[in-house]
C-alpha cells in the first residue's frame, strides 16, 4: 500500500514530489515490482474538489485498475466506484457505512437509501436503478415552484442538469405542462449520483407530481427512458429491478412495455407496462 503516490519521490529524478516525472518514474517502479514479484499493489491518489486525480492524469493510464472511494460529508456511507479495470467490469459499485468500528459493508443499499422516505407527499418516487450488476432503489424528490425571475432555475443534485431540462422541455411539448414560469429543482436523497437512462420516467413523473400537487402511490416503483417525442424506451435488466422492488415490499411497477419481453413477472406485484409518458402519468397520479 502506497500512501499517497504524490509524496513518494525517486531519489534520480530531481524534480519535486507530485511533479509529473516524479509520479511517472515511481509509478513506473512499483509496476515493475509488482509483476515480477507478483505483489498486488495500491497505489493511493488524492483527487481535487472535482473529482479528478490531483496533479498528472497520466497515472490512470499507467495502472491496472482505477477505484474511487466517495462519500458525502454528511452521510455516513462511503461509495466504492470502478471507472477503468482492465481485467474485469467497470460497472460495478460497492457501499460502505463508516461507523466507530471503522467501514462495514451495506448487504442491503436499497433500504439504506429509502429509510427515511416520507410517503403521500408530491414530488417523490422510488427508481430502480442499476449500479453495474446490482439493483438499487432510490428516493427521487422533485419540487416545482412558481419565479418571479424572467429565467426560472433549473437545478439537480445527483443527475445531470442537461437531461433535466431535456425531461421538462418534453413535459411542456408532449404534456401541456406550462414550465416556463416554474423553478424546478431534483434531489436523488442520500446523496447518490444517477446517470443511466432508465431513472428518467421516475424523473418526470416526480416533476409532474409536484406541479400538478398530486402525490405518488407509497409503494410504486418506476423506470424507463424518455425520448424527445414522449415515448418510453425499453430498459435492460428490467427483470433484475422489479425483484429488487418485490423484495422491499413494493406492490406495483411502471415500467416500458418493450421491457417486458422474454421474462415473467412475478404473480405477487402488479406490472404496468407504458409505451408513453402521458401513460406513465396517468398510472402513477391516478
Amino acid at each position: 500500500m502506497i500512501d499517497s503516490i504524490q509524496t513518494v519521490y525517486h531519489p534520480m529524478v530531481t524534480s519535486a514530489p507530485g511533479s509529473v516525472s516524479q509520479v511517472r518514474e515511481c509509478t513506473g517502479h512499483f509496476m515493475r515490482i509488482a509483476k515480477i514479484k507478483g505483489i498486488a499493489t495500491v497505489l493511493v491518489g488524492h483527487v481535487t474538489k472535482e473529482g479528478a486525480i490531483a496533479g498528472p492524469r497520466m497515472l490512470e493510464h499507467m495502472v491496472d485498475c482505477v477505484l474511487y472511494f466517495e462519500g458525502e460529508r454528511h452521510h455516513s456511507y462511503r461509495l466504492l466506484r470502478a471507472v477503468k479495470n482492465r481485467f474485469g467490469s467497470t460497472n460495478e459499485m460497492g457501499i460502505f457505512e463508516m461507523r466507530e468500528s471503522g467501514l462495514a459493508e451495506v448487504s442491503n443499499p436499497s433500504e439504506l437509501f429509502l429509510s427515511e422516505r416520507p410517503l403521500g407527499v408530491s414530488g417523490s418516487t422510488v427508481v430502480a436503478s442499476m449500479e453495474g450488476t446490482r439493483p438499487v432503489l432510490v428516493e427521487l424528490q422533485a419540487l416545482v415552484s412558481s419565479t418571479n425571475f424572467p429565467s426560472p432555475r433549473r437545478m439537480a443534485t445527483g443527475f445531470d442538469h442537461n437531461r433535466l431540462s431535456l425531461i421538462i422541455a418534453v413535459l411542456e411539448k408532449r404534456m401541456g405542462m406550462f414550465l416556463q414560469n416554474q423553478d424546478a429543482y431534483l434531489n436523488v436523497a442520500g446523496g447518490v449520483k444517477l446517470d443511466e437512462p432508465a431513472v428518467d420516467l421516475a424523473v418526470a413523473v416526480s416533476i409532474a407530481s409536484s406541479f400538478r400537487e398530486r402525490p405518488t402511490q407509497p409503494f410504486d416503483v418506476v423506470f424507463g427512458e424518455v425520448g424527445l417525442t414522449g415515448e418510453v424506451r425499453g430498459v435492460s435488466r428490467a427483470e433484475q429491478r422489479v425483484r429488487e422492488a418485490q423484495k422491499l415490499g413494493f406492490k406495483r411497477v411502471i415500467l416500458p412495455e418493450k421491457s417486458l419481453k422474454g421474462w415473467t413477472p412475478p404473480k405477487e406485484m402488479k406490472i404496468i407496462g407504458v409505451n408513453t409518458v402521458s401513460e406513465a402519468l396517468s398510472a402513477a397520479l391516478s
